[in-house]
């Protein structure tokens, strides 16, 4: 695989975008954002697919760890 040309990066990122803002606005059901998802899969390197969706996990799970903060789960240490 060759890498990517500063166009097509772009163009990733951009599809990227386009689609976390649908989800951002559609509260992550992801049924009502199939057109982006699909423009953002045939846009990226399927690893960059892969490397987004868990970025996108750990920057939720960031962002709720940053508003509520760490409440560990009531069986640890049990």
């Amino acid at each position: 695989m060759s890498a990517p040309t500063m166009e097509e990066r772009k163009a990733c990122w951009g599809a990227r975008d386009e689609f976390w803002q649908c989800l951002d606005r559609h509260a992550d059901d992801a049924s009502k954002c199939e057109k982006l998802r699909l423009s953002f899969e045939s846009r990226c390197p399927q690893q960059w697919v892969k490397y987004f969706d868990k970025r996108r996990d750990f920057l939720k799970y960031k962002r709720k760890l940053e508003t509520e903060g760490y409440h560990p789960p009531e069986a640890a240490g049990k």
